[in-house]
């Protein structure tokens, strides 16, 4: 049986659906991509360097607008991820590409080049890696200063729970040490935030988050503060999966619990009809009203709009 190419029904019914519901985004999710000329420069410096963005693989929204502002978001360890969660446009596989030894420097490399004052680090979850890529982190953010000594460097981290050589009995436990030491190696690095995103209310975290848990993100965040109380610690939402106000009220509630510091509160928008469908789309009338809850809360900085996403004017103070 021949493979359907784009001549065939079965290829057209899928566009004609994924248009559908692309025409069927509300306006305010509309937006232009940005400058040509602001996309292609860091296009052409992360394509020479083969290193990644989450800014491109996620084919962010907002990617045009933090170029101009000097902002970027370097997806470390490959563009392939050892988890599935159904939201999520990032690759996933079971054997991801073998680290490149020259990537924090190339990193760096691009940091200097493209002249950021603000630079945020994220991965794929490397379950595949002793330290679940802990150690990367640090090595990288140690790479940037060494070349960019005023840019300030955020973390957008795994939960660091997978990897090898984990103990399978402490997942009624909460976090064990050899977790709680990966998460110390990314805070003695001294990042200027240090993000891990809950993604969701506790209900959905299964249907979600594959592979993850509620509580385990929650005491990330709260280990980082428990290590070293002086660094930011953020979180961050994507709405649009079911969730009612009360759990995302609830769920910021948690986060404040264990003094998280700054929040994101974004759309799910589906990347493609093998991802989950969205079950709402929430005006920016209700995005405000969150966000102002958030702040009466005690968040001390606070990104809430359909376009928002983690790093989202992430070097910026209210």
């Amino acid at each position: 049986m021949s493979l359907p190419t784009p001549q065939t029904p079965t290829v057209k019914v899928i566009a004609a659906q994924m248009r559908g519901e692309i025409e069927a985004m509300p306006e305010w999710l509309r937006r232009p991509v940005g400058k040509a000329s602001e996309l292609s420069q860091v296009q052409k410096i992360i394509k020479q360097r083969q290193i990644h963005t989450i800014c491109e693989e996620g084919r962010c929204p907002n990617r045009g607008e933090c170029y101009a502002q000097k902002t970027a978001t370097f997806l470390l360890m490959g563009p392939t991820c050892t988890r599935a969660c159904a939201f999520c446009q990032v690759d996933k596989g079971h054997s991801p590409m073998p680290l490149d030894p020259e990537e924090p420097q190339k990193v760096a490399e691009s940091v200097q080049l493209l002249g950021l004052r603000y630079a945020v680090l994220t991965s794929v979850a490397r379950d595949d890696l002793p330290d679940g890529g802990a150690g990367w982190f640090a090595r990288t953010i140690t790479q940037i200063r060494l070349l960019n000594p005023d840019t300030e460097v955020e973390v957008l981290t795994p939960d660091f729970w997978g990897g090898i050589g984990r103990n399978s009995e402490a997942e009624n436990f909460g976090l064990d040490e050899l977790q709680r030491d990966r998460i110390r190696t990314v805070v003695e690095a001294k990042p200027a935030c240090y993000n891990h995103n809950i993604e969701t209310v506790r209900r959905l975290q299964g249907p979600v988050r594959r592979g993850a848990k509620y509580d385990r993100s929650i005491d990330v965040l709260r280990i980082v503060k428990q290590y070293d109380p002086t660094i930011p610690t953020k979180s961050g939402l994507m709405l649009g999966h079911g969730e009612t106000e009360a759990e995302i009220v609830e769920a910021m509630t948690d986060l404040r619990d264990a003094k998280c510091d700054r929040l994101t509160l974004g759309q799910y928008m589906r990347p493609s009809l093998d991802h989950l469908p969205v079950r709402k789309y929430w005006t920016p009338s209700e995005f405000d009203r969150f966000g102002s809850i958030a702040r009466e809360m005690g968040f001390e900085r606070v990104r809430s709009g359909p376009l928002v996403r983690s790093s989202y004017h992430a070097g910026e103070s209210d």
